[in-house]
């Protein structure tokens, strides 16, 4: 049985502070540029990623809190995506996006652990 859930539009600043989160972690940011690509299953994207099937459990559940990923059932197994093709274009944008840095510093947040 599936449970219906009723999704609601977040604001502008909400958008920014979700993409924010999932961003703050590498990983979540090598799934998310792998989610760009093609839809996968969790054992297919652990796989690729590197990294234990729980880890990233905690990562997909992270980036479905933030409503970045949407789960699909297929069958018996889960199938995770984007939740919205523009979140790729978004993607693309960013990571070609000129960040001006000074080569000795570092972003001040890089030490801290995300929560996820």
């Amino acid at each position: 049985m599936y449970i219906h859930r009723v999704l609601t539009l977040a604001s502008e600043a909400d958008v920014l502070a979700r993409f924010g989160r999932a961003l703050a972690d590498p990983i979540r940011c090598r799934l998310l540029l792998a989610l760009r690509e093609a839809p996968a299953h969790p054992s297919d994207l652990a796989d690729a990623l590197g990294i234990t099937r729980t880890r990233l459990s905690n990562h997909l559940a992270c980036l479905r809190d933030c409503g970045l990923v949407v789960a699909v059932p297929v069958g018996r197994r889960t199938r995770y995506e984007l939740a919205d093709p523009r979140i790729g274009h978004a993607l693309d944008d960013l990571r070609t996006a000129v960040v001006a840095v000074e080569a000795d510093r570092s972003c001040p947040d890089a030490e801290q652990k995300d929560c996820c």
